[in-house]
């Protein structure tokens, strides 16, 4: 393994994701799909708790109530909280689904989530189908209910996130090896302007990003063994080598966000479906928070 990257919680996740910093609590919280799961880990206690689901969770975004978390569920965005479980108060149900599901998801600086879908290769025991990754959607759920379509035709919808001046806005594509950037309009919360930003990296595909505070984004390599950061303009600035084949989204957290978690899915590799983390020199971005009408 490599002397910079520590496995930090050896989970056995079929396919880790989703993962979010709660600085509040000073713990990480991911999901595991297949599982129906959702972890939280706390490194100065060094535990993690665990949650099951009637569904797959595919991401976990903090509120702008720091007792709730937002859910994104297979079929549907939930407010949840820990406290409460298994209570779940449903925002929105997905109409293409189960044909459909949600994967990645991103809160962006006005409070609404941004949250992409897929074809539902996950079936009602939590097993693999095979399908065609075809018709995904980027939708925009505000925060008093209303919901937009913003990209069509996706494969595979993972990284959502903004540069540190909000005027950008980065989405990816797994199957087609593509991440794309957009122009963030804060004022009205709309994006314009679709640019490749990166396209045809040979180190595996893009899966989940994070933020840092220079602008530069950090992308899990799914099938890649690798996380990558890419400078502003689109160009590999670091390569951080994995003990794993599949790395699937990654987040900042510690109380610097100089710790960057990075989860992973199952495969031949000895640590797969573990969390990993590495320390780095500039931190995240602190997460967004969806913002609740009754906050």
């Amino acid at each position: 393994m490599p002397e910079e990257v520590k496995c930090v919680v050896p989970a056995g996740d079929i396919c880790g994701e989703g993962a979010v910093w709660h600085p509040d609590q000073n713990a990480l919280y991911w999901t595991d799909i297949n599982r129906f799961l959702v972890h939280r880990f706390d490194p100065s206690a060094q535990a993690t708790n665990t949650w099951s689901f009637g569904e797959p969770v595919t991401a976990v975004r903090l509120t702008t109530d720091a007792e709730l978390l937002l859910l994104v569920m297979g079929l549907r965005i939930a407010v949840w909280s820990p406290r409460r479980h298994p209570e779940l108060r449903t925002i929105y149900r997905l109409a293409a689904a189960p044909e459909m599901r949600f994967n990645d998801a991103g809160v962006d600086p006005r409070g609404s989530l941004w949250a992409g879908t897929m074809r539902n290769n996950v079936g009602t025991q939590g097993e693999e189908k095979d399908v065609n990754f075809t018709d995904g959607v980027l939708y925009k759920i505000d925060p008093d209910g209303a919901v937009s379509e913003w990209k069509t035709g996706v494969g595979i919808s993972n990284t959502v996130a903004w540069s540190p001046d909000s005027k950008t806005f980065y989405f990816g594509d797994t199957p087609a090896n593509a991440i794309y950037r957009f122009e963030y309009d804060i004022v009205t919360g709309t994006i314009s302007g679709e640019e490749t930003f990166l396209a045809g990296y040979p180190q595996g595909q893009p899966d989940g990003s994070a933020m840092d505070a220079q602008g530069y984004l950090w992308n899990a390599r799914y099938g890649g063994r690798c996380v990558i950061r890419i400078a502003p303009n689109g160009q590999v600035d670091r390569v951080v080598p994995l003990p794993v084949l599949k790395a699937t989204t990654c987040a900042f957290g510690g109380r610097d966000l100089r710790t960057l978690y990075i989860t992973s899915a199952r495969s031949a590799d000895q640590f797969s479906g573990s969390v990993f983390s590495v320390e780095v020199e500039v931190g995240g971005l602190p997460d967004g928070r969806f913002k609740l009408e009754s906050a």
